[in-house]
C-alpha cells in the first residue's frame, strides 16, 4: 500500500510539473506536500527522490526543491514512473497515450541468437510479435518482440494488442523489472518509410533491448524502430 501511495503522489507531481503549475519552478516543502496530499513525510520523500533520480527535479541546499528547466525544454515521450517498465505505460505525447496496431503474430523456432539472448534450447519456440504504435494518425514506432512460449503459453491477438507486461503481471503474477537497452540510428528501410511516413533520405531511430523478469529470467528481446522526431532520450548523470 505504501508503494502505491508514493507512486500516486509522484505521478500527480509529474503531471502538475508538466502543466507548469509551480510558480518559479519551485515545489512546496515536504511538510506542505504531506499536508496537501494527506500522506506521510516518508511517502513524500520517496516520491521526490524518484523524481530527482529521473532528473525531473533537483534540490538546492538551503533554497528548496526545483523543477529541472532542461526537463521542461526536452520532454521525451518516454515517462518511466519507477514501476512497470513496459512501453505502453511509459509513453505519452502532449497528454496522449499511444494506440497499438497488431501487424503480425507468429510462433517460430528460436534462432541461434535468440537462444543465446533468452537462454533457450535448440528445440524451443518463441512468439514473434510485430506491432505499430501511433499517436492518433501519426505512427511513430514499429516494434518487433520475441517472447519464449514457455513463459507465456497463452498469448492471444487480443493480449498482444494491448500491454503484454500488464497481462504478465495481472494474469501470471510475474513482473518485468529491468532492461538493457541500446539506442542508435541508421538509414530507414522501405518498410520504415511506408509505416512511419519517412522520406528515403530520412533516418530511423532504433532501440534494441532485452527485458528481464524480477527473478532475472530474460523475458523479451525487442527491436523498436522509431520515427527520428520521437527519438529523444534524457538521462541524469551524477558526478561524485
Amino acid at each position: 500500500m505504501a508503494d502505491l501511495v508514493y507512486h500516486k503522489v509522484m505521478q500527480d507531481l509529474k503531471a502538475r510539473i508538466s502543466r507548469d503549475e509551480f510558480p518559479n519552478n519551485r515545489l512546496p516543502d515536504e511538510r506542505s506536500l504531506s499536508e496537501a496530499y494527506g500522506v506521510s513525510r516518508s511517502s513524500i520523500k520517496r516520491a521526490l527522490a524518484l523524481l530527482a533520480d529521473q532528473g525531473i527535479i533537483f534540490k538546492k541546499r538551503g533554497s528548496g526543491t526545483f523543477v529541472n528547466p532542461l526537463y521542461m525544454k526536452s520532454k521525451t515521450i518516454f515517462h518511466y514512473d519507477g514501476s512497470n517498465i513496459g512501453i505502453t505505460d511509459s509513453m505519452e505525447s502532449k497528454g496522449r497515450t499511444p494506440q497499438i496496431k497488431l501487424l503480425d503474430l507468429r510462433v517460430i523456432p528460436a534462432s541461434k541468437e535468440l537462444q543465446q539472448d533468452l537462454f533457450l534450447s535448440e528445440d524451443d519456440f518463441v512468439y514473434e510479435i510485430k506491432r505499430l504504435r501511433s499517436f492518433g494518425d501519426q505512427p511513430f514506432m514499429i516494434e518487433t518482440g520475441y517472447i519464449p512460449i514457455q513463459i507465456t503459453p497463452k498469448l492471444t491477438k487480443q493480449v498482444v494488442a494491448g500491454s503484454i507486461f500488464n497481462y504478465l503481471e495481472r494474469e501470471i503474477g510475474k513482473t518485468v523489472t529491468r532492461s538493457f537497452m541500446s539506442i542508435m540510428a541508421e538509414p530507414s528501410t522501405k518498410e520504415d518509410q511506408q509505416l512511419l511516413g519517412l522520406k528515403p533520405t530520412e533516418p530511423v531511430g532504433i532501440m534494441e533491448g532485452i527485458f528481464f523478469l524480477d527473478d532475472g529470467t530474460p523475458f523479451e528481446v525487442s527491436n523498436m524502430r522509431l520515427h527520428y522526431q520521437y527519438l529523444k532520450y534524457n538521462t541524469f548523470v551524477q558526478i561524485n
